[in-house]
């Protein structure tokens, strides 16, 4: 019988090879020359290959050992967090910075055209979630107190939103509410946060909203698609065409139409319409239930942990995953405000399959981690699963 992480590793596989499909699909169109094609296919297939290689030395890591073990200025995570705020300081810096579509997100490191692009928040989604284990392990017993248990991790959390929410609204809304719910599950107390975070996080929410143009074009155009159909409008219209011209069976795979010029971000933010368009609802339900089946397991993992550090890392991973994968949906379907989120391991991207699979990869750690603590302590009957195996 299979174990909870080889069934979490054969959904992540799985997950990834659905979105080795729908890109090539979709990043197809007319009078496509065939070395165009080939550059597409092999820089995806390397980064799915690079995904589950991330994957496997995830779930090689003893985590908790590498991060609870060590103190001050040797802890990997300290390390961790200053390269991390180094890399979203230089998003910033000209030269180094790579701007897509108006906003400076991610990071160029080479030469010309050759060279290799990373986004830092998807750095800081990681390792926010490892910084809470480790926080709410180490201050298990004064985490209800606000100074000496939620202050400093908070006071870190506020730096780390402020930096990202600049030039990614969507990620910095999203590590803020799984800290918050992570904060909460190591003992925080609700009280606490009501009080000094609502307020100037729906305060600091509203500026990022009004003082942006294009954010409030979004808005607009969220509120009523049709007012300016090709402009504002335009992105919204287009992706409940795609899902509306799926119906129940889809187009067939290849046999889009909204790729061909219609649908912008067509293999990244906005696959699911294309998904939606070629495969139908049917093909929808399927990739639905892939993220779900992969929540609940890494769910029935982080329940088993025995230590707070696993529950808390397993919780968050989990949490990141299944948050981001709504927060995508909600903005195809448009039941929310268009928002630049990418769909875990579907939409086209290295730094967010890598990163995505090596998390899921520590989560594996976890249920490999129970499976040897319980044939530890009871060497018996683990010899006598194995004969009878």
């Amino acid at each position: 019988m299979l174990r909870y992480g080889q069934i979490l590793q054969l959904l992540v596989m799985a997950l990834l090879g659905v979105g080795l499909i729908m890109i090539h699909s979709a990043g197809s169109y007319i009078g496509m020359g065939d070395d165009v094609f080939e550059y597409i296919q092999l820089r995806q297939w390397v980064y799915a290959g690079l995904a589950i290689l991330a994957m496997l030395v995830g779930s090689r890591l003893d985590i908790r050992s590498i991060c609870m073990t060590r103190r001050g200025l040797w802890n990997p995570l300290f390390c961790a967090i200053l390269i991390m705020f180094g890399c979203i300081i230089a998003t910033f810096i000209p030269g180094i910075a790579r701007n897509v579509n108006g906003s400076s997100r991610w990071l160029f490191l080479g030469v010309g055209n050759i060279g290799v692009s990373f986004q830092p928040s998807e750095m800081a989604k990681l390792l926010m979630v490892l910084v809470i284990a480790w926080w709410g392990t180490r201050r298990a017993g004064v985490m209800h107190r606000f100074w000496a248990g939620l202050f400093p991790i908070l006071g870190l959390l506020a730096l780390v939103c402020l930096s990202i929410i600049i030039e990614d609204l969507g990620t910095a809304v999203l590590i803020g509410m799984v800290s918050l719910i992570l904060l909460v599950s190591a003992g925080a107390r609700i009280k606490h946060l009501l009080a000094t975070v609502m307020l100037p996080a729906g305060g600091l929410l509203y500026l990022a909203i009004v003082m942006t143009p294009y954010r409030v074009e979004r808005l607009m155009a969220f509120m009523d698609p049709w007012a300016d159909p090709m402009k504002t409008g335009y992105h919204p219209i287009q992706s409940m065409l795609a899902i509306a011209m799926g119906g129940l069976s889809g187009r067939g795979l290849g046999g889009g139409i909204q790729k061909f010029g219609y649908l912008p971000e067509d293999t990244t933010d906005f696959i699911f319409a294309t998904i939606c368009e070629e495969l139908g609802i049917v093909g929808a339900v399927v990739v639905v239930a892939l993220f779900l089946c992969l929540i609940w397991i890494a769910w029935l993992i982080a329940k088993q942990c025995r230590d707070p550090f696993g529950r808390i890392l397993g919780l968050g991973v989990l949490l990141t995953v299944g948050m981001q994968a709504a927060i995508n949906l909600a903005v195809v379907t448009v039941l929310v405000p268009t928002k630049g989120i990418a769909l875990p391991l579907i939409s086209a991207g290295g730094t967010g399959w890598i990163l995505t699979a090596f998390a899921l990869g520590l989560v594996i750690s976890l249920d490999n981690a129970h499976h040897i603590a319980i044939s530890t302590e009871c060497p018996e009957d683990s010899l006598a699963k194995t004969v009878i195996a």
